[in-house]
């Protein structure tokens, strides 16, 4: 999904991602409802933001790219929601790291 084609265009480093649901969860046969369940920490980024800008007034380039999974802080951004959809709103730096396509297929 491109910039284009969001509901939401971030500004800044902020990063659009979309919360990866877990299946549900039973622990020893015992169902946990989705109220008790943590929110994942895994999410897709839908869009990226108009990016940042250094001491020197140079544009960086974020570190993530649209459609890559994330690992994000479990606590940071702001959730928002649009047509029926939840995303996060989160800053870059609140993106802990880039899932491997090995990784998230297992």
């Amino acid at each position: 999904m491109s910039n284009n084609q969001t509901p939401i265009q971030p500004l800044g480093d902020r990063v659009l991602i979309k919360q990866i649901e877990e299946k549900e969860q039973m622990k020893d046969g015992i169902y946990i409802p989705e109220a008790a369940q943590e929110k994942s920490q895994e999410a897709e980024v839908v869009a990226l933001g108009t990016g940042r800008k250094n001491d020197k007034g140079e544009s960086v380039e974020f570190s993530v790219k649209v459609g890559d999974r994330v690992l994000t802080s479990k606590y940071g951004g702001t959730e928002v929601s649009v047509s029926g959809q939840t995303y996060m709103l989160v800053r870059e730096d609140d993106i802990l790291g880039v899932m491997q396509t090995s990784a998230c297929s297992a």
